[in-house]
């Protein structure tokens, strides 16, 4: 079970990174939010729907996970701050799986509605659990055997990250500069 101040550090990570990322693009015009800097490279819309898309699918996997049973034995030392530090830092490069790629599936209007109701759902469930996060495990791609609740602290740190990345879409020289009000 969570610790009181597991849940505190979780649940006000999962609300910074939601308001940054929010602030960071929730203003942006149509425009804006398809600018693509370079071939390759990832648009803001893009950006949030691959953390909206990867939210969802790790609550999946996360609540089939917790269905199984604990396995204690595969506790490991990674430390939470480093896993994040490395996660939202952007530290570690990695080309995202084909299957977590975005493909345009929501309108411009329903990209951040859809970010709120994964976010939603990750924040009731860290708010209300009390299965057992730290002997439950699944594989990280990069960053090997995680436990329920890193992967809950990764959902926050993946946001950070690729609002940086939608940030640095939006520093580049031709990002259009005018924030127009229709989407």
């Amino acid at each position: 079970m969570m610790t009181t101040a597991e849940r505190e550090t979780l649940l006000r990570s999962l609300a910074e990174s939601r308001e940054r990322l929010l602030g960071a693009v929730g203003h942006l015009s149509r425009e804006q939010l398809h600018y693509r800097p370079a071939p390759g490279r990832w648009t803001v819309a893009e950006c949030v729907e691959h953390i909206t898309t990867v939210e969802g699918r790790v609550m999946g996997i996360l609540q089939k996970t917790l269905s199984e049973d604990p396995t204690p034995a595969k506790r490991k030392a990674k430390e939470d701050d480093a896993l994040v530090a490395d996660v939202a830092g952007r530290i570690t490069r990695f080309q995202a799986p084909e299957f977590l790629a975005p493909t345009g599936q929501w309108a411009d209007e329903q990209l951040l509605k859809e970010f709120e109701a994964a976010r939603g759902r990750t924040r009731e469930f860290a708010s209300a659990t009390s299965a057992d996060l730290r002997n439950h495990f699944f594989p990280h791609p990069v960053f090997g055997e995680m436990d329920a609740y890193q992967w809950l602290l990764l959902l926050a740190a993946h946001c950070d990250r690729h609002r940086a990345q939608s940030e640095e879409v939006m520093a580049s020289a031709g990002f259009p500069r005018s924030s127009a009000a229709a989407r």
